[in-house]
């Protein structure tokens, strides 16, 4: 009985470490007696002689690898540059990636991305790289890293370019360009208020002085008398006592 129990124990460990898990964002391919298979694994449980066979595992979410580094421009200067790489390793091609790259290919992709960012960059002036090409810069040097690595079972998913750091005298200049443009923005915008306030005003006299026209041609002698019957019958008509002087034509009240 207690051999038995040993015999199922046995069987049982046996089982376990015959058992490999692959977990989800992972990929498993198995190696018998040095020789790797051509078929790969998703997350679930994959078993295997463990005395002639292991299962390698490899991530294949997105990863990422954070370089500082100093980038040549189109007129010869430096830019140190904060770049994150965005990757991935394509499913399909594990079996490639172990085999030509193994599961140390962080420095390859590194090495790629300089040459690649040297390449592109060098087209470009130093202004460009912190101004709204950035993306077009960044879209450039994704494009010549796929040439090389896409190939290979490695993915490019984005290259950022996250801090840019001119040389002082250029960043100087820059931001003494960028103020002058705004300054000068700044007076058009005043000028222009002028010019619609001056205009206001122009319609404003025009009206006053149009209004003042019609009045005066319109006071003929008499509605000048006619007026002034209206108001001498509106001052009959007041109960306080009074004096009224005129001439005939301009009413005079003394209370």
């Amino acid at each position: 009985m207690r051999q038995t129990k040993l015999y199922l124990l046995a069987a049982f460990v046996f089982v376990l470490s015959s058992c490999a898990v692959i977990r989800p964002g992972e990929v498993g391919v198995k190696q018998k007696l040095g020789k790797l298979s051509e078929k790969s694994y998703t997350q679930g449980a994959v078993y295997y002689n463990p005395f002639v066979t292991k299962v390698i595992k490899t991530n294949i979410q997105i990863n990422d690898i954070e370089l500082s580094l100093s980038l040549p421009s189109k007129e010869g200067l430096s830019v140190v540059a904060q770049i994150s790489i965005l990757y991935r390793i394509d499913e399909n091609k594990v079996p490639q990636v172990i085999k030509s790259l193994g599961l140390r290919y962080e420095n390859i992709i590194s090495n790629v991305f300089r040459s690649a960012s040297a390449d592109v960059c060098s087209k470009y002036f130093a202004k460009d790289m912190h101004s709204g090409m950035r993306a077009q810069i960044e879209d450039s040097i994704k494009s010549k890293m796929g040439e090389t690595l896409t190939k290979q079972g490695i993915i490019v998913e984005a290259v950022l370019m996250k801090s840019i750091k001119l040389p002082e005298g250029l960043a100087t200049s820059i931001e003494q360009k960028l103020q002058a443009e705004q300054d000068a923005m700044r007076m058009v915008f005043i000028l222009q208020q002028e010019k619609l306030e001056a205009e206001r005003k122009i319609i404003e006299a025009t009206g006053t002085k149009d209004a003042q026209k019609i009045l005066s041609e319109g006071l003929t002698e008499e509605i000048i008398k006619v007026r002034s019957i209206e108001a001498f019958i509106e001052l009959a008509k007041s109960p306080n006592s009074k004096v009224i002087v005129t001439d005939g034509k301009v009413p005079y009240l003394i209370e």
